[in-house]
């Protein structure tokens, strides 16, 4: 019996090791990332595209003329084809270097884009 209390205790323990190790901390949905600053009345909203988007999510200032700024760096995935369905972009970026987009002032709201597989998500949230 005892041997029997050890065993479900050391694999209880087992599995919760594995979810701590397995899981990730950064979700990459970082709010508040510092990657957006405003230039020249224009606002600028950095993002790095290899293996996904980071930030996956930025937080932005409604109303502003804004740009987002996609920076490469070898990046050969899908996250080099950038699609904003709403606004009707799609873009190749280059396999290094930057590529500002212009989406004109933010409305109110979220703005939602993906690479072009549609596999790696990421967001704009435009704030009052």
């Amino acid at each position: 019996m005892k041997a029997a209390i050890i065993s479900v205790i050391v694999a209880i323990v087992l599995i919760d090791g594995a979810f701590i190790l397995t899981r990730s901390g950064d979700t990459g949905q970082t709010v508040n990332a510092n990657n957006v600053s405003i230039v020249d009345g224009k606002q600028i909203i950095e993002i790095t595209a290899r293996g996904g988007y980071q930030p996956r999510k930025s937080v932005a200032e409604a109303g502003i003329p804004t740009i987002i700024r996609f920076n490469t760096k070898g990046t050969f995935d899908c996250s080099s084809s950038v699609r904003i369905p709403s606004l009707g972009i799609s873009k190749s970026l280059p396999q290094t270097g930057s590529t500002d987009i212009d989406i004109g002032s933010g409305k109110l709201g979220t703005l939602q884009g993906s690479c072009g597989m549609g596999m790696y998500p990421f967001e704009v949230e435009f704030q009052s």
